[in-house]
């Protein structure tokens, strides 16, 4: 504020005259007195209000209050992540082919400095370590995808996503791992839309599946 105030009164202050033929421009200062009431520019320290804020919420419960439901809404949403938008039950069962090969924009080299990949270059990282587990997609608050998944093998062999549900409660139930899509990214980069879908290495690819199945209804 007070460098723009700054900038202001230079701005006021700086005057300029047009040159004339023989003649040499000049500017007089004039003091034309108060022409009303000043103030001081007075401007409030953030950090002390911010401190004043918090002082009084700690003095008055408040803060405390605000703790626990913070904490609260923290565990809720761990317990219990927001859920993948967009995505539905599978009522026909559809697959693709997904080529996950990567063009590289700068060169790659390891810590001994030898060239891996080159700019440009297309690499697919399918030739470099192949996908270890099957990636497996579904409603975890749907039995009957929770079941189909299953199916698929141990936790050894198959990796169970969640777009929907609460992965801890189920890893009670089953001893065994499960994940969540946060923010739906790996639905979004498979171009998923509908549960249960299965990605599985079929060579230098992979083979993108959403399954229909039978249901007794979300819930059941």
């Amino acid at each position: 504020m007070r460098a723009a105030v700054t900038l202001l009164a230079l701005a006021g202050l700086a005057v300029s005259a047009p040159a004339s033929s023989g003649a040499q421009s000049r500017v007089n200062a004039v003091d034309h007195g108060q022409m009303g009431q000043t103030w001081p520019i007075a401007e409030p320290d953030l950090l002390s209000v911010i401190k004043a804020r918090l002082d009084h919420a700690q003095a008055t419960g408040k803060l405390d209050a605000m703790n626990r439901q913070f904490a609260d809404k923290v565990k809720s949403r761990v317990m219990r992540p927001v859920p993948v938008a967009g995505i539905t039950p599978a009522e026909e069962t559809r697959s693709w082919e997904f080529d996950p090969s990567l063009r590289i924009d700068n060169d790659i080299r390891d810590h001994k400095g030898n060239l891996i990949a080159v700019a440009g270059q297309r690499v697919n990282p399918l030739s470099l370590a192949g996908l270890s587990k099957k990636l497996i997609f579904v409603d975890g608050d749907e039995p009957a995808e929770v079941a189909w998944a299953m199916q698929h093998g141990s936790d050894a062999r198959a990796k169970i996503i969640f777009v929907d549900g609460s992965p801890f409660e189920l890893m009670k139930v089953h001893q065994r791992r499960f994940y969540f899509d946060q923010d739906g990214r790996l639905t979004a980069f498979f171009g998923i839309r509908r549960t249960p879908a299965l990605v599985e290495q079929k060579g230098d690819i992979l083979l993108v599946t959403e399954q229909a199945i039978p249901r007794k209804g979300k819930g059941a």
